[in-house]
């Protein structure tokens, strides 16, 4: 969407000067030029207003919403001392300053895969720039990718060193892994919770507070809000808490039911309220601030002193700090916001924090504490007894929108790094579908959409309390940020190369914080802690047993594969009747010839005349541009006419009905005859040059580059086939007719038929395996292949052209 558009709008006032008096003077060549670039200037700086008034929905819903809930949590007993108050701001300041502003908006942000944000796209960098991988798919042809960017390190450098610690041993490349899968479950227990904690709030005020109603404080207190229900009238206390609760519940679950149901739609339909709502949200909760600080007491401000966190955890003791898993909350939906960074530039993101989101916040939490300042028994729901009764529900109606926004969307970052997830072969094969043509992000995951739901009301059902609630999404964020803080100190040692001074700097300040915050947590895993915890567990175990399976077949696969030597022993019959048409063998090995097409020709005494095996396979990229997805090399002699076609997926892309994936396959193919027809003659002709293993053609003055691989034999030799920029042309008589022939050959062979042969594998542990491997192996792992969803369907293969073989692996 910004792709192409320079966000560094930070030009001094002076060059601006000078370029608005150059262009009063008359009009020359340089003038035209100079009035350009200042209209470029101001366009730019436009369209970044823009894409940061858009952000504010997408990204900081979460962030925005936390002020509901942040002194409730950290004071579910109540106000002790008036000084207690200063002290919790001060560190509610503090953390705003240092983990949003500092660390992921000026930091973590620019650790962006391009472009695109969150725990896999950190991953996906240390992939590139260091053999991690634990499944060794790639081909040196894939560095090649325009999206593949990577740097180079000094052998002698302490990122070489880290890079070469890193790749010696396979168990840390395991527990890199790992690593980044708790931060990917942790997410996922972020997506379950914020439409519980804020859904759960938002209903609850709605029963239990009227502006015009006087409410009973201690009453409240007892009863966590739950006492209450509103009339035409005003409010009316029930006698019977319980029947309150129940209602709460419903109509909480009505409200999380109607939000999940709606997701099909997509966020770029409802996108557009998004912004809005949250700009009012902010400036609502911005300028209620001011009016508590000037209304009540305006010596909250001196908590922008240190001093007072000192005094807070010297007179709270214990309490102190296990109320910093209360304080917490006011830093929650941060990781969000670097994993939305997708759909906005980094400047815009920027800009959208430092002059929106961040001084409103700020202003909220300070009017929240002058109004506490005097009203200490209203801790419970601080925020609507702050607001002014003149605009009460105006602000009420704008929270719970907000609110939404926020489950939004969470909802969303869960689809996406579940489906990151996926394309690394860290998660069942599930249903996902795209929800906007413009944006490459915006997905639905139908599937994950219903558990996700059953999930969220189990949480609001289970927990009618909002401080355990509270506890246990304050769990799964403090855990996410330490994974992050780690990732980024591989990232700035090997991506950045940054001095190892700063890397030091940068992990123990971050540490520091975090784990603080994270022992405070471990004191409430009693008090609803536990939930993310069990949650995280159990996707961790789903994701890992799904990896470790995918692995073992991966490697029985690369043992088990048939050489080429005993391809050429066959002859150009293969040993066998060829009958027409085209059969495509899909595997997935990049190389060699996989056991199932050696388990095929075997128990059946035909084959097709042309046979194409197909890799389908995913890189540690957001993308692969659509004229470089195609690998396209020939096995055997010619006429064996056998070819291997690799296509290549970012994590971002997806296999959609409308994509056209085998009429490309076939385009791709053709284009690699003509080609090699080409080469084959290209000494004898003017018009083609090989220069440093680049084939350059000139055709209607246009030229296009095909990177060729000459370092194997001319038997396999791999041409990226370009889609789309298919040469015509001949070069001498003979190779014309050569590539005729073979063209027609091929095209009558598609028009009798193409039959898709996939594999139907029976993974199963070895008897001498021990029994946690038989249980993952034997249980779980054929438990979710039997769930998930067929690879015929995920290719969009016709039933009619399938051919399932099927063969039993030994792990």
């Amino acid at each position: 969407m910004a792709s192409g558009v320079d966000f560094d709008g930070s030009e001094a006032k002076g060059e601006m000067w000078d370029l608005e008096q150059k262009l009063d003077q008359p009009m020359d060549e340089e003038a035209v030029r100079l009035k350009n670039m200042y209209r470029e200037k101001k366009f730019s700086t436009l369209l970044l207003l823009r894409l940061a008034f858009q952000s504010l929905g997408v990204v900081y819903g979460d962030l925005g919403t936390s002020p509901l809930y942040v002194f409730y949590n950290t004071f579910p007993d109540g106000v002790d001392d008036t000084e207690d108050i200063i002290g919790a701001l001060s560190l509610i300041i503090y953390s705003l300053t240092l983990i949003p502003l500092l660390k992921y908006v000026f930091i973590v942000c620019k650790a962006t895969d391009n472009g695109q944000g969150g725990t896999f796209a950190l991953y996906s960098l240390l992939c590139r720039h260091a053999k991690v991988r634990t499944i060794p798919n790639q081909h040196k042809t894939d560095e090649e990718l325009t999206t593949y960017s990577r740097n180079t390190v000094h052998e002698l450098s302490f990122a070489a060193k880290t890079k070469a610690w890193l790749e010696a041993n396979a168990f840390r490349k395991t527990a890199l892994l790992m690593l980044v899968l708790v931060g990917t479950c942790m997410v996922i227990g972020d997506g379950i919770l914020t439409p519980a904690i804020s859904g759960n709030y938002c209903v609850r005020l709605f029963i239990t507070n009227d502006a015009s109603a006087p409410i009973s404080n201690s009453l409240l207190a007892k009863m966590n809000v739950n006492i209450a229900v509103l009339s035409a009238s005003g409010g009316i206390s029930l006698d019977h808490p319980k029947m309150s609760n129940d209602v709460v519940v419903i109509v909480a679950v009505i409200i999380l039911v109607g939000l999940f149901s709606m997701q099909h739609y997509g966020t770029d339909r409802v996108g557009w309220l998004f912004a809005p709502v949250v700009l009012l949200w902010f400036l609502f909760i911005g300028g209620i601030g001011i009016y508590n600080i000037y209304n009540y007491d305006s010596s909250v401000l001196k908590a922008f002193s240190p001093l007072y966190i000192y005094r807070y955890f010297r007179n709270g003791k214990k309490k102190g700090w296990t109320s910093l898993g209360g304080i917490m909350l006011s830093i929650t939906g941060t990781e969000a916001l670097f994993a939305d960074l997708g759909h906005f530039p980094v400047s815009a993101v920027q800009l959208a924090f430092t002059i929106v989101v961040f001084p409103c916040l700020l202003l909220a939490y300070s009017g929240q504490a002058a109004y506490l300042m005097q009203n200490h028994d209203h801790v419970v729901d601080a925020f609507y007894r702050s607001i002014p009764a003149s605009i009460y529900w105006p602000v009420f109606i704008i929270a719970t929108l907000a609110a939404i926004v926020a489950s939004q969307a969470t909802i969303s970052a869960t689809f996406s790094i579940i489906k990151q997830a996926h394309a690394l072969g860290c998660f069942p094969r599930v249903k996902v579908l795209h929800t906007s043509k413009t944006f490459l992000g915006q997905i639905y995951i139908p599937d994950m959409n219903w558990i996700l739901m059953v999930l969220c009301i189990a949480v609001t059902a289970g927990f009618q309390d909002k401080s355990q609630i509270g506890n246990a999404y304050g769990t799964a964020v403090v855990v996410v940020m330490l994974v992050t803080t780690l990732l980024m100190t591989l990232i700035m040692l090997l991506v950045w190369h940054c001095h190892w001074l700063l890397v030091v700097l940068f992990t123990l300040l971050s540490l520091v914080v975090e784990c603080t915050y994270f022992s405070a947590v471990l004191f409430k895993i009693n008090q609803g802690g536990w939930v993310p915890l069990v949650i995280a567990a159990a996707f961790l175990l789903i994701m890992y047993v799904w990896h470790y399976g995918t692995l073992k077949r991966y490697e029985f696969e690369m043992h088990s594969k048939v050489s080429l030597a005993w391809i050429l022993g066959l002859g150009p019959s293969l040993g066998l009747v060829r009958v027409p048409g085209i059969g495509l063998v899909y595997t997935e090995l990049a190389s060699g010839v996989p056991h199932i097409f050696s388990h095929f020709i075997t128990n059946l005494p035909a084959i097709h005349s042309v046979v194409v095996f197909v890799c389908v396979k995913y890189l540690p990229v957001y993308t692969v541009p659509e004229d470089e997805r195609f690998l396209v090399k020939r096995i055997g002699p010619k006429n064996f006419h056998m070819f291997r076609c690799i296509a290549r997926y970012g994590y971002k892309d997806l296999h959609k009905k409308d994509d056209d994936f085998e009429n490309k396959l076939f385009a791709n193919l053709f284009t690699f005859v003509r080609l090699e027809a080409m080469m084959d003659r290209c000494s004898d002709s003017d018009e083609y040059s090989l220069c440093g293993g680049t084939m350059q053609s000139r055709e209607n003055g246009e030229t296009s580059a095909l990177n060729l691989d000459f370092t194997v034999s001319s038997a396999d030799s791999i041409v990226p086939a370009m889609y789309g920029n298919a040469t015509h042309a001949s070069s001498g008589r003979e190779s014309g007719q050569t590539e005729g022939y073979e063209l027609q050959f091929m095209r009558s062979c598609r028009d009798a038929g193409v039959v898709h042969i996939l594999g139907n594998t029976v993974v199963i542990a070895r008897r001498e395996s021990r029994f946690y491997k038989k249980i993952a192996i034997d249980y779980i792992y054929t438990f979710l292949r039997k769930i998930c969803r067929e690879n015929s369907v995920i290719f969009n293969v016709p039933h009619e052209s399938l051919l399932n073989v099927g063969q039993v692996f030994f792990v």
